[in-house]
Formats: C-alpha cells, sequence, structure tokens
C-alpha cells in the first residue's frame, strides 16, 4: 500500500487523517484537545501512556472513543487486589480429544490480546500481575508454558491511575514508570467545559463515531514516524534536558536541590520520538526544539525522583521540569 506513496504525500495524509479522528473524538469527549493530541502522539510514536486523573473525568470514555475513532480492538481490564496474571495474558486449560479420548493443553488468550488495552486502576493490583503487563509492553508477546505468543499489531497500553486514593493501592516503581512513554495528567474541564458536557450527556443523543483510520495505516504512520530526519542541534537539546534532571551532572541549584535521581537514557530517546510524532501529525517534514519541549513535561515528571527537601516545599514534579524548560536554552 505505501510502495507507490512518497514520504511526502504520506505526511500530508497524516496530518489531514489526524484532524479527522480530533473532529470525530470532539463528537463526545468536550474540552481536552491537549491530552487528545499527547495520545495520539505516543501512539505514533509506538509509546504506551499512564494516565492520572480524579474520578469522572471521563478517562475510559476517552480512550474507548479514541478505539472506535481508529477501528481498533480494544480491551479493558479492571484491575483489582485479587487479579492474577493470568487474568491478563491468559491461561492454559486442558481439554479432551474426543476422538482419541486425550487430553491436552490448550492456550486462551487474555484481554491482552487487542490493540488498545485500558488497564484501569493499575496501581490496585500487586507488583506481580502489574509485571505480566509490563512484561507484555516491553516485549510485545506473552510466553505461556515454553511457548511465546505476539501480540497483535499496533499495539498500545493505557493504564489509568487515580491519584486520591491511597489506600489498598500498589504504586509502580520508578522502573516500571519508565516503561511508560508519557504520563498524562486529566484536569478539571473549565467551566465552559462542564456546562457543554452537561448539557451534552443528559439527553438521548448518542453521537455516532466514525472510523477514520485502521490498523494497517497506523502501522504505516508509525513506520513513516521513525523515517523523520531530526537537527543534531534538536537531538542535543533533548539530551541536555534530560542529563539537567541528573543532580550529579547538573548545574542548575534547584535539581540539586529537590531531586534524588533524574532520568535516564530513555526519556531523550522519547523526547525525540515524541518531537518526531507531533511534528508529523502538524504536518513538519522533521521537528525542533518546540517539539522537543511540547512533549517534555508528559515524558519527564514521571521518570524524576523528587526528595524530601521538594515535599516539604510542596515543590512538584511538573514545576521542576517547567523551571528547567524556562533555564535550558
Amino acid at each position: 500500500m505505501a510502495s507507490n506513496i512518497s514520504d511526502k504525500e504520506l505526511l500530508d495524509r497524516l496530518s489531514k487523517t489526524i484532524k479527522d479522528v480530533k473532529g470525530e473524538i470532539g463528537k463526545v469527549i468536550i474540552g481536552q484537545n491537549a491530552i487528545v493530541e499527547q495520545l495520539i502522539i505516543a501512539m505514533f510514536a509506538r509509546g504506551h501512556v499512564l494516565l492520572i486523573g480524579v474520578p469522572g473525568l471521563a478517562k475510559t470514555l476517552l480512550i474507548r472513543t479514541l478505539s472506535r475513532a481508529m477501528d481498533l480492538n480494544f480491551s479493558r481490564v479492571q484491575f483489582t487486589p485479587d487479579l492474577m496474571p493470568g487474568d491478563i495474558s491468559g491461561t492454559e486449560i486442558i481439554e479432551d480429544d474426543l476422538s482419541t479420548g486425550h487430553k491436552h493443553f490448550r492456550f486462551v488468550k487474555g484481554p491482552i490480546f487487542a490493540n488498545i488495552v485500558l488497564a484501569d486502576e493499575i496501581n490496585r493490583t500487586p507488583p506481580k500481575t502489574q509485571a505480566a503487563l509490563l512484561e507484555a509492553m516491553e516485549e510485545h508477546a506473552v510466553t505461556a508454558a515454553g511457548t511465546t505468543y505476539k501480540l497483535d499489531e499496533p499495539f498500545f497500553v493505557l493504564a489509568t491511575q487515580n491519584p486520591i486514593e491511597q489506600e489498598g493501592t500498589y504504586p509502580l516503581p520508578e522502573a516500571q514508570l519508565d516503561r511508560f512513554m508519557f504520563n498524562i495528567w486529566l484536569d478539571y474541564p473549565s467551566f465552559d467545559e462542564e456546562i457543554e458536557i452537561v448539557r451534552a450527556t443528559t439527553t438521548e443523543h448518542k453521537p455516532v463515531v466514525n472510523k477514520i483510520l485502521n490498523g494497517e495505516q497506523i502501522l504505516e504512520f508509525q513506520d513513516l514516524v521513525r523515517k523523520i530526519p531530526v537537527a543534531d542541534n534538536v537531538i542535543k537539546y533533548a539530551v541536555k534536558l534530560v542529563t539537567a534532571t541528573r543532580p550529579v551532572e547538573t548545574e542548575l541549584d534547584f535539581i540539586k536541590d529537590y531531586i534524588s535521581y533524574g532520568a535516564g537514557p530513555r526519556a531523550s530517546q522519547y523526547l525525540i520520538l515524541g518531537a518526531k510524532s507531533r511534528a508529523a501529525i502538524l504536518g513538519k517534514f522533521t521537528p525542533d526544539i518546540d517539539d522537543v519541549k511540547a512533549v517534555a513535561l508528559p515524558v519527564l515528571r514521571h521518570r524524576i525522583v523528587t526528595n524530601f527537601n521538594a515535599e516539604s516545599e510542596s515543590v512538584s514534579a511538573n514545576e521542576i521540569v517547567r523551571r528547567m524548560l524556562e533555564k535550558i536554552n
């Protein structure tokens, strides 16, 4: 399909297609334009996303609507304390062969075998079960009884976390948080947006979301993003941002004062991939420093570990990243 189409034509088509996708999502989701764009950026960069927001902000509805607009298989897993790894990846069952009378094992695929997997309230399940999901995210495969089963492509995990309920939760360790390309915070809607939300959701009318993209086209666009060239100064800026988060390497005093551990090389990779993906959906041939800055907050805020000083002075990771963006050129 893509062999007869130039990268320029593909880039033009991607930019137009994303506008159509946003239009379809906008039929259901009011506001949250920046969030929708970040989700799309991560998808075309082949990254996974952790969404954090209080209950009632339509996180599940947003993800379900995205999957409908993209004609992808959608699977939702409600994470609970008693959820087992096999409940996510799948399990082997014993079956009788009526023709021979013998028994044999058959692997029954779990909900991880979908294009978009919503891991709802991932911090409500123990680390062993979290690890089953995170392994699939990294390898795009599931291994059971020595057999490896490849997951369908494109494969995209969106995990949600509730920031206000700490009792009975198992927060993700930093090493596991690092598997997520973006950490996206959903804020409350504005006053006018909330009026529109109430107006739109308290009637019988249910908007129809049209399918704009399919899996094959998404894979094609993901390949296009990887091909986009990046200037050396943009790469250097991304690496400069990441190394500045490390107290032992930075010259910024507030980093030394407030951070225990900084971001690793994966952050630099995701800054560039995110910048390339953002440039592509905006129809640009190459990303610039502004594209890196646009994805810096969701890439970095879950990769820096603040210390007691930051906690005692109520200095958040968000504030630290914003100050870095102001200081570093």
